[in-house]
């Protein structure tokens, strides 16, 4: 085992030996969206992320590192192609016979560097991509523009701006997968609470049959789990509603940033999505496209997620 590897099995073990955890295997097939500290807002190592994921039982990592070709945004030149792949495809290495790792991306989606985000996509090579909304500097939902944009605002005209830009991420037909889709709800929790998003299905009008149409796969994203929102992204009826319009495609992911992140919530992402009516995930890898069946047991009444 290389000296990064036993680094980050070391570290699990120091943690495991401080005392019980109580923890539960997770068991699980996949974890589509991980942040290394190739991302500028995580501090894990990707071997770190490795050893849990042996540890606890998940057999395939996607490692989706920030990536904004806004110069403003925080992952602009963060870390260039060529280290991010690297780090990734020598770890993938070293582990590729305890668990799968993936080399993928997670690209911030704005309509003025659409040109840029499909140059990038067309020179550099990824096992899987993500394509999300966030909010930065001159966003609405930048914190410091925030309370003035919502003053006065209903929810409806609160949210035109963000569901404007997921519309396009999913009409551009860049990306693979569609990254917390309604993660607008984090900011905009003190102002409109995710029962406001569930009393306006209208909200998701556009957004979830340009999924269905496009065949972009729709993320159910954990971290809202363990954020000011506490339900999914999306929330599990969207997830429901995608399903009946004729949805196809769907992955979960932890979006995790931290060590003690890792897995959070992932099992009840994983009984979001069988509730909804699937029995498989999707994630592409490179040239190959797969579908990752849902084991048994890990459904409504699957397992929970470990306390690490």
């Amino acid at each position: 085992m290389s000296d990064p590897a036993r680094e980050g099995v070391a570290r699990v073990a120091e943690r495991s030996a401080a005392g019980p955890s109580g923890s539960v295997d997770l068991d699980l097939p996949l974890d589509a969206h991980l942040h290394t500290d190739l991302s500028p807002d995580s501090d894990v190592p990707i071997d770190v992320y490795a050893a849990l994921a042996v540890e606890h039982g998940v057999d395939e990592l996607a490692i989706t590192d920030h990536l904004d070709l806004d110069p403003r945004g925080p992952s602009y030149a963060y870390a260039d192609f060529a280290t991010r792949e690297r780090a990734v495809r020598e770890a993938a290495a070293r582990w590729a016979d305890r668990v799968a790792i993936r080399f993928g991306v997670e690209i911030t989606y704005q309509r003025r560097y659409e040109a840029d985000i499909r140059t990038h996509l067309a020179r550099h090579p990824y096992d899987y991509t993500i394509g999300s909304v966030h909010a930065i500097v001159g966003s609405p939902y930048d914190p410091a523009r925030l309370p003035r944009f919502v003053d006065g605002r209903t929810l409806e005209e609160a949210v035109a701006p963000y569901f404007d830009q997921v519309l396009g991420a999913i009409r551009s037909g860049l990306f693979d997968t569609l990254g917390h889709l309604d993660y607008v709800k984090r900011w905009l929790a003190p102002y409109h609470p995710p029962a406001a998003f569930a009393a306006a299905p209208e909200l998701y009008a556009s957004a979830l049959p340009a999924l269905v149409e496009t065949g972009m796969t729709l993320e159910v994203n954990t971290s809202a789990l363990r954020q000011a929102a506490h339900e999914s992204y999306p929330a599990p009826w969207v997830a429901g509603r995608y399903r009946e319009l004729g949805g196809q495609r769907v992955t979960v992911g932890s979006d995790a940033h931290r060590r003690h992140s890792f897995g959070s919530g992932l099992a009840d992402g994983y009984g979001i999505v069988v509730r909804a009516g699937f029995d498989r995930l999707w994630i592409r890898r490179g040239a190959e496209a797969a579908d990752v069946a849902i084991p048994p047991g890990h459904g409504p009444n699957g397992s929970r997620v470990p306390s690490l």
